[in-house]
């Protein structure tokens, strides 16, 4: 907002100042209609109802795949920013997995149940929902994560293509956390170990504080830009939809936020495309769907470098593209600049494995 303000700032203003204080806010956080189609421990699959008049999409489904402990609205942040509601209206069939609230009777479940167990029933209940299409994954941060070793572990599931969105596989890219793992690495872990043994998980309280603090700048100017931005009802929506979202943060289990803490921060595990697990050992390299890998430019959890590092690691894959984004990490999957960026690239990529089935054009690779 301009100063001085004109009669219509000052007006914008004074009615998203009016329905952040007696409506609740000026979000519509409305979530997109959706039907459980399966259930399972940890394991609830949706299946989002079709948009009236929306056009046929092809018949391969859209799985989402977000990651443990952040709650399954990246995807359906508010209505007017939701990538639910933009496949919805491309006429896709759209699936979500959505892994509940975790507990302390949680405590022992390690990351080869999601791998082996929860992903594998999720992608395979998809694809027979769909008579029996293959399925095209996206999934968010650890969800990209696990999606890609899930294919790796198993090579027979239904799977057309993987896009993952600000998924990091080398953690020596990743400058924000470097400073950490040198005390960390010297008392072999033990920092956190008695915390998270003793209680069972990483506490939600925890897991949001700690995603609060890799966009700490944009915290601490918060009050300043909604100050600023008075007049805009979509950047207030905007900051209203993230405090939602990271109010709804849970926790992990126990044993999988150990071996995150002692396999990929400690000692970079991922870092080879190799991760053994349950007495075998998980290969990237067997990966053979063709995979989008999306980064965002002012992510500082998940930085470009240790992001598009996987590339390297899927020899064998069909196809392999590298974008970068505007936005940190929630931002370049549900900022306001990723319906032309992030979610263009992932319809691109996704059709243009439709084109390649029916004997078009091959997408373009970036190395």
């Amino acid at each position: 907002m301009r100063l001085p303000p004109t009669p219509a700032e000052l007006t914008a203003a004074a009615a998203n100042l009016h329905d952040a204080i007696f409506r609740g806010g000026v979000a519509d956080l409305r979530r997109a209609p959706a039907s459980i189609i399966d259930e399972g421990p940890q394991r609830t699959v949706f299946r989002y109802h079709p948009v009236h008049d929306a056009p046929a999409g092809p018949p391969e489904p859209v799985l989402l795949v977000p990651p443990l402990a952040a709650p399954p609205t990246c995807f359906d942040l508010r209505r007017g920013c939701s990538y639910v509601a933009h496949l919805l209206a491309g006429g896709r069939r759209t699936y979500l997995v959505d892994y509940g609230e975790i507990g302390f009777s949680d405590r022992e479940l390690g990351l080869e149940h999601w791998i082996d167990d929860v992903l594998p029933a999720a992608i395979r209940r998809v694809s027979e929902d769909a008579g029996g299409a293959p399925v095209q994954l996206v999934g968010w941060c650890l969800g990209g994560i696990m999606t890609l070793l899930a294919a790796a572990a198993d090579r027979d599931l239904p799977i057309d293509a993987i896009a993952t969105v600000a998924a990091p596989f080398d953690v020596r890219r990743v400058p924000l956390l470097q400073p950490l793992r040198l005390p960390v690495n010297a008392t072999g872990g033990w920092l956190l170990s008695p915390i998270y043994r003793a209680l069972g998980t990483a506490p939600a309280p925890i897991v949001r504080r700690v995603f609060q603090l890799t966009s700490i700048d944009k915290e601490l100017t918060k009050p300043l830009a909604r100050l600023r931005h008075l007049d805009d009802r979509e950047f207030l929506a905007q900051i209203e939809a993230v405090d939602d979202f990271t109010r709804h943060m849970q926790a992990y289990p126990g044993r999988t936020f150990g071996q995150l803490y002692h396999r990929f921060f400690r000692v970079n595990d991922l870092a080879d495309g190799r991760l053994a697990l349950d007495g075998r050992v998980l290969d990237l390299r067997d990966v053979t769907a063709p995979v989008l890998v999306i980064a965002g430019d002012r992510d500082g959890l998940a930085p470009r470098p240790a992001v598009h590092h996987v590339a390297k690691l899927l020899p064998n894959a069909a196809q392999v593209r590298l974008e970068t984004g505007p936005g940190g990490h929630l931002g370049v999957l549900a900022g306001r600049a990723a319906r032309t960026t992030t979610w263009a690239w992932i319809d691109d990529f996704l059709a243009g494995r439709a084109a390649a089935a029916e004997g078009g054009d091959a997408l373009r690779v970036v190395a």
